[in-house]
């Protein structure tokens, strides 16, 4: 791999985000990559935007993604994935969750929450470009919705082609005993569906 590749997550606080990008970037340094993994916190307590940049390839300096170099976005929440859509290159990739998370200000009814998000996501990056998840709903049927992240991580991982390593060994590595099962479960989910 000659370039770096660029990997933006975005969600909103407590949907396990960084955990996420813990194991991806785990996973990419395992299969021998240089891998750098960036955490923007924001208002995460209080349900606000938290971002991760993972960047990885032969050598990587810097674990900060300029706007318009993102190869691909995980959004993990749809609103907060048009929100950072300026961090995508042009022709690159999403992978967004189909779920809704309502931010403080439309909560206190100042604001509406945007309709039609992934039409504009769709329209904006291309069909082509963009894979949807229902992982609230596949997380669910598999016994808990907050494995949600571990869906959505899956189906990034399947789009990086990345999908071979041992996830089963890096996820037993970064998650609590009594949820290895379930996230194995969740990260396989992700990967069977794209």
């Amino acid at each position: 791999m000659k370039e770096n590749k660029n990997i933006l997550l975005v969600g909103v606080g407590g949907q396990g985000i960084i955990l996420a990008s813990k194991i991806l970037s785990q996973g990419l340094i395992d299969a021998g990559f240089d891998a750098k993994m960036s955490e923007v916190h924001g208002m995460a307590q209080r349900g606000g935007s938290v971002t991760t940049q993972v960047r990885y390839g032969e050598k990587v300096y810097s674990p900060i993604i300029g706007k318009g170099k993102a190869d691909i976005i995980a959004g993990f929440e749809k609103m907060e994935t048009l929100r950072w859509l300026e961090y995508l290159k042009p022709n690159g990739k999403i992978v967004v969750n189909d779920y809704t998370i309502p931010s403080t200000p439309i909560l206190i009814g100042e604001a509406k929450y945007p309709t039609g998000v992934l039409e504009q996501l769709t329209k904006i990056v291309g069909e082509e470009n963009i894979t949807v998840v229902k992982a609230a709903e596949i997380a669910t049927n598999i016994g808990n919705i907050r494995a949600q992240n571990i869906v959505l991580l899956g189906a990034l991982i399947k789009s990086l082609g990345i999908e071979n390593y041992d996830w089963v060994k890096i996820i037993k590595a970064n998650v609590k005993e009594s949820f290895v099962e379930l996230n194995i479960k969740a990260v396989y989910k992700g990967v069977e569906i794209v």
